[in-house]
């Protein structure tokens, strides 16, 4: 027996080192392929901006926005949260003094579509068609504004802005080119960093039979959502750290065959209405919007929408094996 127990105490490094040798050169790689899309969709999205282009689509937006309850100027939010990410829609919301009201409905929209060249690429690798997906994304905001814009009560009071006094106008291009450096040099080391750290986690986990046991536990509540339950983990990821960010660990479990590219876009219908939800709810949570409003209307139209997709492969297969026969 103490042979045994000498024999497997030496195999813990043994299994650790193979999981940070497996896991980096594949962290290095999904790395270089997301900040391929984000520098340069960033960077465009910076001269839509200087430019006054960012302001026209916002525009043509202006119309459609009523039917929400929205103000015209909201739009510009939405299309802002479209192309970049959670923390640059809320720059924006925070100076244009909304009401509380607008600003839940506002934040319920960004959730489900945000960030989108970059997460339907992500998408996309795993497996699922690049504009169904943005089809249900911005589908299940227009219908999930709607909904709210029936349920909550008048609030005309409001929302104070955290920065009121900043302006939208350009500052210059100097300015504005250093500032973007910045953040997407920020962004570049974060990515990097949290991806590594993510793909040697979820080695681990692996390795060590932790991820089989999370299956488990989640079996039946995902079954209600219709998630498969080997998804479970990746379920996990996406809703804790988001698609972005958690990229390199679903890609990687796909491209391992850990998950079926069937059941992964299952999964990613689910996703792609709700996901990351810790951070980025708290993020409007910390400028007054109730986690309530913006979070059970995503799980539920998430369900809706994975349950309307396994109905209308189910009528398509069985379709075609009447064709068959």
């Amino acid at each position: 027996m103490r042979n045994m127990l000498e024999v497997d105490s030496r195999t813990w490094p043994v299994r650790l080192n193979n999981c940070f040798r497996l896991a980096i050169p594949t962290a290095a790689r999904t790395s270089l392929w997301l900040l391929s899309i984000m520098v340069p969709v960033s960077f465009a999205v910076l001269l839509m901006k200087m430019t006054g282009v960012l302001n026209m689509l916002a525009g043509f937006a202006e119309p459609l926005f009523s039917l929400f309850g929205l103000p015209g100027n909201s739009a510009l939010v939405f299309v802002t949260s479209c192309l970049l990410n959670i923390y640059s829609c809320i720059a924006v919301i925070e100076t244009l003094g909304l009401s509380g009201r607008a600003v839940t409905i506002l934040a319920l929209m960004c959730l489900i579509s945000h960030n989108l060249p970059v997460e339907t690429a992500v998408q996309k690798k795993t497996g699922s068609r690049l504009l169904r997906i943005l089809g249900v994304r911005l589908s299940a905001s227009f219908a999930g504004a709607f909904i709210l814009n029936l349920l909550l009560p008048a609030d005309p009071q409001p929302l104070e802005a955290l920065a009121a006094n900043v302006s939208l106008t350009i500052s210059g291009i100097g300015i504005e080119l250093k500032a973007w450096f910045y953040s997407i040099s920020y962004l570049c080391a974060k990515v990097i960093i949290l991806v590594t750290l993510l793909m040697i986690l979820q080695r681990i986990l692996e390795e060590f039979g932790v991820t089989q046991f999370l299956s488990i536990i989640l079996k039946y509540p995902l079954m209600l959502l219709g998630i498969p339950h080997e998804a479970a983990f990746l379920w996990i990821v996406a809703n804790t750290l988001g698609l972005a960010y958690g990229a390199g660990v679903i890609v990687d479990h796909v491209e391992r065959g850990r998950l079926s590219r069937k059941n992964s876009d299952i999964l990613n219908y689910h996703i792609a209405v709700s996901h990351s939800l810790l951070e980025d709810t708290l993020l409007f949570v910390a400028i007054g919007v109730c986690a309530w409003w913006i979070t059970i209307p995503r799980v539920i139209l998430a369900g809706i929408v994975v349950w309307l997709k396994r109905l209308i492969d189910w009528m398509v297969n069985r379709k075609e094996m009447q064709e068959m026969s």
